[in-house]
């Protein structure tokens, strides 16, 4: 099978919400994440946790992925942003673009004028900035409800923004009401918008992210 024909099926059986698509998914990218990461950051612990925060992020954003850009595309281009916003919060200026690596570190070159790439980069900035505050506040939240062992809200908050399933099929998987469902989701656009304006990202929309 041709590779970006394999790659495609196994997006559409992540989706699905198979686990043994989304396992082969990270043992096919982590080394090669990994080893792009710490090539920057020669910090393997560091390094790691970038690459977790990868797959993270694509979960979140993947009711919106477009499968025309090549996954491996995508996945390194998340790399890089968490990457960049790493080296930042160590106080490091940091020397990589904000553009989309190869899957070999390389880096493709900026397209158009100064300013629009200066209005790219701006805008890009902005959203690996919300992507993170998502995946950070997600991540937060998953933690708690395992802990809690709330493993309705969990499964409901999977099917709806990872799998992109509505309302009334969530209720119907899970056997309860659409009401219960409708509450769930709204606990959590009520976090992310609380740590949005903890963060002062302005006009923070998670429907923009089809949260």
């Amino acid at each position: 099978m041709p590779r970006d024909a394999a790659e495609s099926l196994l997006v559409v059986e992540v989706r699905r919400g198979s686990e043994q698509a989304w396992q082969d998914l990270i043992a096919r990218y982590e080394g090669r994440l990994f080893a792009f990461v710490d090539s920057r950051l020669r910090n393997p612990t560091a390094a790691e946790d970038i690459v977790q925060d990868t797959f993270l992020g694509f979960l979140v954003s993947l009711p919106n992925y477009d499968s025309a850009t090549p996954l491996e595309t995508y996945l390194f281009s998340i790399a890089a942003h968490k990457l960049t916003d790493a080296l930042r919060r160590k106080g490091r200026r940091p020397t990589i673009p904000l553009l989309a690596p190869d899957s070999q570190g390389g880096w493709n070159e900026p397209a158009g004028n100064d300013r629009r790439a200066s209005s790219l980069a701006q805008s890009r900035e902005r959203r690996v900035a919300e992507e993170g505050l998502i995946a950070e506040c997600m991540r937060t939240l998953i933690d708690g409800w395992k802990a809690n062992g709330e493993q309705e809200r969990l499964q409901c908050i999977e099917l709806l923004f990872v799998l992109g399933w509505t309302n009334k099929a969530a209720a119907e998987r899970l056997g309860i009401s659409e009401q219960a469902v409708a509450n769930h989701k709204h606990f959590v656009v009520a976090k992310l918008k609380e740590a949005a304006k903890k963060a002062r990202l302005r006009d923070f929309n998670p429907a923009d992210f089809g949260l």
